[in-house]
């Protein structure tokens, strides 16, 4: 089993670890006695980014570590910047001499704790195993909460989906609920038919799995916040098949479910304020007799028709019935999130998610907490102009319009068709996976956007 992500507790025994730039290694080997300053020198040691030296005494015992933190130019192109030298150092508990503060301190100390992730359920490895004492001020028991839930969107997302079909993650979002004192209700199969939900069970109906709605609700006072994640456990793109290069990666395309959960395990682990509820339509998208085909028109649960002019267009619709279901509640907020479109990532590639919110003053803030927490967000425009390009004429909407131009706005439009008069309606259009892997963050599944939108909970929420 990967160790926990969590600070160690022997402060006592715990190695000082000096943090030093590359521009101050001269001025701090100076600042050291004779020995130390002799072994960085005869070592090469440069104070690059990620590079670190043990320093012993005179029977070989190490009595320092020193972690190089490179220069201003190299940390502003690297996130976590400080977990480079955790992946390299060996095993054992470090207390931070020197080195960043404030919110820098922050996210280097969160990117300490992701560095010990490690999926390992087919195959036994570990993530890093130096473990941090939490340094003076920063909130241990906050990073650790960001840390596990992160984690937990890491996990499901990993999982293929041979083990991650709609099943399964009913069995996990049961599980959180369980672990939190959370309600949770499931409706599936042809219960969504005789509750309403059609198109979760139109985009479901062929697969071996039957679809379902995943309904999660914690907590009694506060704001309401509703968070809503597509969870396509696997997308074959239906009769409209995908090549394979592009099916390669769809047991990621829960991305939105897991995504939502992670934060939702965040949220009810700090014990927010408020009203918390989280909708996840959870199916596969497979090719049957039964299948949904192209040029079908679906009726949603909000009455609106929509023409099916590609079945590999389906995250939407499952989306658009769930969204429709939690409009029927009054929400302070209202957040969808899904590993929505390719055109997102031709925007602004796979590190970024684009957000689209009409509130001004809610998109800087969210803007605002993702730059404090590094995590990478844009904001893309709902552009009415663009209305017209969802409008078929012989349907209310069409779920895969022509031309191939701004295939992310267009979804997000479709989105908020069904999002009805929720104030403040956010959606994010992410990746949910690293192609490649980075400090703290592996090859991969990955959170994206669910750091930022915790930070700015307090503001959008006035909590």
């Amino acid at each position: 089993m990967p160790m926990p992500l969590q600070f160690a507790t022997d402060p006592d025994t715990a190695l000082p670890l000096h943090v030093v730039a590359s521009d101050d290694l001269e001025d701090w080997a100076a600042s050291q006695n004779g020995t130390v300053g002799t072994w960085v020198k005869a070592a090469g040691f440069r104070a690059g980014l990620g590079e670190v030296l043990l320093v012993p005494d005179g029977n070989g015992a190490p009595v320092l570590a020193v972690a190089g933190y490179g220069t201003a130019d190299q940390r502003a192109r690297t996130r976590f910047a400080l977990a480079g030298a955790a992946a390299s150092l060996p095993e054992g508990s470090y207390r931070l001499v020197g080195g960043p503060d404030g919110a820098t301190l922050d996210e280097e100390c969160l990117g300490w704790l992701l560095a010990g992730y490690a999926f390992d359920r087919y195959r036994a490895q570990s993530g890093a195993k130096a473990r941090l004492v939490a340094p003076e001020g920063v909130d241990a028991s906050r990073l650790e909460a960001i840390a596990a839930g992160e984690a937990l969107t890491r996990d499901l997302i990993n999982t293929p989906a041979s083990d991650m079909g709609p099943d399964q993650l009913e069995d996990a979002a049961a599980g959180l609920a369980a672990e939190f004192g959370a309600r949770f209700e499931v409706t599936s199969g042809e219960d969504l038919l005789k509750k309403n939900f059609p198109m979760i069970h139109a985009v479901g109906r062929a697969s071996a799995r039957a679809p379902r709605l995943l309904d999660l609700a914690w907590g009694d006072a506060g704001p309401m916040l509703t968070l809503v994640g597509k969870g396509v456990c696997f997308d074959t793109g239906g009769l409209n098949i995908k090549p394979a290069v592009s099916m390669g990666l769809m047991k990621k395309d829960m991305g939105g479910a897991a995504a939502v959960l992670g934060l939702a395990r965040m949220i009810m682990a700090l014990e927010l304020p408020l009203r918390l509820r989280v909708l996840v339509p959870a199916v596969e998208n497979s090719i049957a007799g039964d299948a949904f085909r192209p040029q079908d028109i679906l009726t949603a649960r909000n009455g609106l028709t929509v023409e099916i002019n590609n079945t590999d267009a389906e995250g939407r619709l499952v989306l658009a019935d769930a969204l429709a279901y939690a409009a029927e509640t009054p929400s302070d907020l209202t957040v969808s999130m899904a590993t929505l479109t390719g055109a997102a990532r031709v925007a602004v590639g796979p590190d970024i998610a684009p957000f689209y919110v009409d509130d001004d003053a809610a998109a800087a803030a969210i803007a605002g907490a993702a730059a404090r927490v590094a995590d990478p967000v844009w904001r893309m425009p709902f552009h009415a102009p663009y209305e017209t390009m969802i409008e078929p004429g012989v349907a209310d909407l069409d779920n895969a319009p022509k031309g191939g131009f701004a295939g992310s706005i267009t979804a997000a439009l479709f989105l908020r068709r069904f999002a009805g008069a929720a104030p403040r309606y956010t959606h994010f259009d992410i990746y949910g996976w690293q192609p490649a892997a980075a400090p703290a963050r592996p090859k991969g599944g990955v959170g994206q956007g669910t750091r930022a939108l915790l930070d700015a909970l307090p503001e959008l929420l006035d909590l």
